[in-house]
């Protein structure tokens, strides 16, 4: 396993705690005054008693008994003490001075400057070695604690990485890092999670997408080969083989279109710098719907309710997505009866500008558990007529999120079958710079 960066940090943190302690003590070596004026306090007031022992030893013992004791004394005390004849020249003011004699007539001057203070000066590699122990002692175990911290969980990602790159969509790392305090690497190891939890998603509905395409194509493909098999055995029903081979044809030719335009709405790939307005889109929708509907006796209402519909983005794919929904209403929608077209404007001083636009039907509606699945591809209700494949109101609802919209199916309470599609609108400000927007 590489820990390079465990070793970095641990270095790294250690050779700065020293550094600092190194620094510390320079500072002291550098700036630290010895008390002078607190060490002449206290030499006054030791001085007359030692000048009065010195002056007996001399008189007992003599000079010689007077170097020896003197001799045991701290350097600092040595140098405050100085003997002389007792014939020299009066010492300077501040210095205490007596004279000592012998039985013999020997006399000797012994003058003490309290004011002088012997100090020796440590270097700056000078360092006590307790201070030294703890800063080796107490570095290492703090940066060991502060490389172990952060490495630990950035081995766990490196892992989990790891285990996502060799197709363990399942990796998370949420679980390993919960009792860790909460902080970036944490919120990484959280993102991660939500990377591997969408991954996951993306990966299942791709598999599921192509299971169903397998199946929705293995029936035309088959009823194909049946033809083909019919034709070859009785020539004589090669114009209805043929025929068949057609219709089949055509219909795995809408499902790879639908397929494509399901492709290009997954892909949400909306040009922001194109306007179009959803009125004058949904006029030419309803207009077009109207004439599929009218060998069913279907009747189409278009209620316009706002004069807001300036949408940014690209207009062919919403207009399919309001086709597929309007085509899939009036499949359901029984003979003689209304699909309402509602477009109205939901704007609130939070939301910014929206519009909402609502189709329903008086059909049969939808069983409430098939709900939350009707915008999932190859998805159909029980009971849905023939013709489609699931795919329309799955293109819709790609559509409608790529151009930063909602999309909701709800059984209508009176019966049938409603979509509410709800969108942002431009800027106000759009139609002053770019001109009137196209329709």
């Amino acid at each position: 396993m590489n820990t390079r960066l465990f070793w970095k940090l641990l270095i790294g943190f250690w050779l700065t705690l020293l550094a600092i302690i190194e620094g510390l003590w320079v500072f002291i070596v550098v700036m630290d005054v010895p008390p002078r004026r607190e060490n002449e306090l206290l030499a006054q007031q030791v001085a007359p008693a030692e000048l009065a022992t010195l002056s007996t030893l001399f008189t007992l013992q003599g000079r010689e008994g007077v170097e020896a004791v003197v001799a045991r004394w701290p350097a600092g005390e040595r140098a405050r003490l100085s003997l002389r004849p007792a014939d020299a020249p009066p010492p300077a003011a501040g210095i205490l001075s007596t004279v000592a004699e012998t039985a013999d007539g020997r006399r000797l001057r012994l003058d003490y400057d309290p004011s002088r203070v012997a100090w020796e000066r440590p270097g700056p590699l000078d360092i006590p070695w307790p201070l030294l122990v703890f800063g080796l002692i107490g570095g290492l175990i703090f940066s060991t604690a502060m490389a172990v911290y952060i490495t630990r969980p950035i081995i766990g990602l490196r892992q989990g990485f790891a285990r996502l790159a060799a197709g363990d969509l399942g990796a998370r790392l949420g679980v390993r890092l919960d009792r860790r305090w909460r902080d970036e690497i944490a919120d990484l190891a959280l993102h991660f999670d939500t990377m591997a939890e969408r991954l996951q998603a993306l990966v299942s509905q791709r598999d599921q997408l192509l299971n169903d395409v397998s199946h929705e194509l293995r029936s035309p493909l088959a009823r194909l080969q049946a033809s083909i098999g019919l034709a070859r055995q009785s020539p004589a029903r090669f114009d209805t083989a043929l025929t068949r081979i057609e219709d089949e044809a055509r219909r795995i030719d809408a499902m790879v279109g639908e397929l494509l335009s399901l492709a290009r709405a997954e892909a949400g790939t909306t040009p922001a710098d194109e306007y179009f307005d959803l009125t004058g889109l949904l006029h030419a929708v309803v207009d077009d719907a109207r004439f599929e509907a009218a060998p069913s006796a279907v009747a189409i209402a278009f209620h316009h309710e706002t004069d807001e519909g300036l949408i940014a983005g690209d207009a062919e794919l919403l207009r399919r997505a309001f086709e597929n929904i309007l085509r899939n209403a009036l499949r359901h929608a029984p003979q003689g009866s209304t699909v309402d077209v509602t477009l109205h404007d939901t704007a609130t001083p939070d939301a910014g500008g929206r519009v909402e636009v609502v189709i329903a039907d008086q059909g049969k509606g939808v069983p409430e558990e098939a709900l939350a699945r009707m915008f999932e591809p190859f998805v159909r209700a029980n009971g849905s007529s023939p013709g489609g494949f699931g795919l329309g109101l799955a293109i819709a609802r790609r559509a409608v999120l790529s151009h930063g919209g909602t999309i909701t199916a709800t059984n209508r309470p009176s019966g049938g079958f409603s979509v509410t599609v709800d969108l942002p609108t431009a800027a106000q400000g759009v139609m002053d710079d770019e001109g009137p927007a196209p329709k």
